[in-house]
């Protein structure tokens, strides 16, 4: 078993790229492993081609990739603010490596599985607070207290009370971003050890002690394969969309037989399209969508919350893509954007921010009908589904 050595870094830190330099001067390791994946490494290094709109649009989360950019956005943020370009201190020990003709490693895991882990483990309420956290610092609600990112990414007590902070944040979320790459780098860099005499881990400085922790305790640590998987939940989408359907298609039935009239049958129905349309369009609007995308969202919204398959976002996202034509290259130019409404104007964007309200539009306009049909219609509720389950109960008896 080799020796490994850690050097623990800010990503936007001017002292971590020096910190690598030296590291590496002075350990004179085998191979370097640094804290990034295949995708994230070609980005860093601007290799590789980007993902088109029809990859974005056939993998459908939409949700995952705007978050991965807002996280990405605060960070480049922070980066500019100290001017220090995020990933430097990677990018340094990349050179550094290459000018000694140094073996490179990838240790850290595929950044999709990491965010499909992180994003699918979190609770409702957890990703609620997340989208706030995140926009309201992008929206600059995060105060003017200035952070010093030097100190930061030396002191381990600050580091390990940010930690603990976000653990009480987002449980679910720490564990994914925070507690299962510990253990992924952690395996990443013993198994380098078990081919290398002197092994040079570059990784952030909130997982060196996650990681030094397992090395001490090897058996703790989780299997690898644990850590690849995606995770087994029940499929909560397709369960809450399946009890809609249910909901709607039983009320409907409740009215029809409760005597009130076929005209109130039709004008419940009428306000199921209008409910989920209008506020599917609405929020389409609201991200800057093409009014073409709008009325797409308006007229499949009140099928698509039927039918747990399909997504109004989807519909909505191929009607934006067709009129703005984002093309591959807009992903570096979401990248490289100095402000959320830069960001906000590039073809793609667009085309993922519309898909995501569009859906979280039909998704309120489905809970706002349950809530407000009833008052709509200016119907007594208890006497109207009373009447119709006991007029049901004596037309399902007619039979036997």
């Amino acid at each position: 078993m080799g020796e490994i050595h850690l050097v623990g870094t800010a990503h936007v830190s001017k002292n971590s790229v020096e910190d690598v330099r030296r590291a590496i001067e002075e350990f004179q390791p085998d191979v370097v492993a640094i804290e990034l994946d295949r995708g994230r490494y070609a980005a860093l290094k601007k290799q590789g081609s980007n993902p088109g709109v029809d990859d974005i649009l056939k993998g459908g989360n939409f949700s995952e990739i705007l978050i991965q950019w807002m996280l990405a956005y605060i960070q480049r943020k922070i980066g500019m603010d100290v001017g220090v370009e995020p990933g430097s201190e990677m990018i340094a020990a990349v050179e550094e490596a290459e000018k000694r003709e140094i073996p490179i490693a990838l240790a850290d895991r595929d950044i999709r599985i990491t965010l499909s882990r992180f994003w699918q483990g979190m609770s409702v309420w957890e990703k609620l607070k997340l989208i706030g956290a995140l926009a309201g610092t992008i929206a600059g609600r995060g105060g003017d207290e200035e952070i010093d990112i030097e100190s930061l990414a030396g002191d381990q007590d600050l580091i390990e009370m940010a930690i603990e902070e976000f653990h009480k944040f987002s449980p679910n979320g720490a564990k994914a971003l925070i507690d299962e790459r510990d253990a992924y780098l952690a395996h990443s860099l013993l198994r380098l050890s078990q081919k290398n005499e002197k092994v040079l881990g570059v990784v952030g400085a909130g997982h060196v002690k996650g990681i030094t922790g397992y090395f001490k305790n090897p058996s703790t640590l989780p299997t690898f394969d644990s850590l690849v998987q995606q995770p087994k939940t029940l499929p909560w989408k397709y369960i809450i969309g399946g009890a809609f359907v249910a909901m709607f298609a039983f009320l409907l039935l409740l009215i029809g037989f409760s005597g009130v009239g076929t005209d109130v049958l039709i004008w419940a129905i009428i306000y199921w399209v209008l409910i989920n349309g209008v506020l599917a369009a609405g929020f389409t609007l609201i991200a800057g969508g093409h009014p073409l995308s709008a009325l797409t969202a308006f007229c499949v919204s009140w099928l698509t919350s039927l039918n747990p398959l399909l997504a109004a976002g989807w519909f909505a996202a191929i009607a934006e893509a067709k009129v703005r034509k984002p093309k591959p290259s807009d992903l570096q130019k979401i990248i490289d954007a100095q402000s959320f409404s830069e960001m906000r104007k590039v073809p793609m964007f667009k085309v993922v921010l519309v898909a995501a309200l569009a859906n979280v539009g039909s998704t309120i306009g489905t809970f706002a009908y349950f809530i407000f049909i009833f008052p709509i219609l200016g119907i007594d509720p208890t006497v109207v589904l009373a009447e119709g389950f006991n007029n049901l109960i004596s037309f399902i008896g007619s039979f036997f």
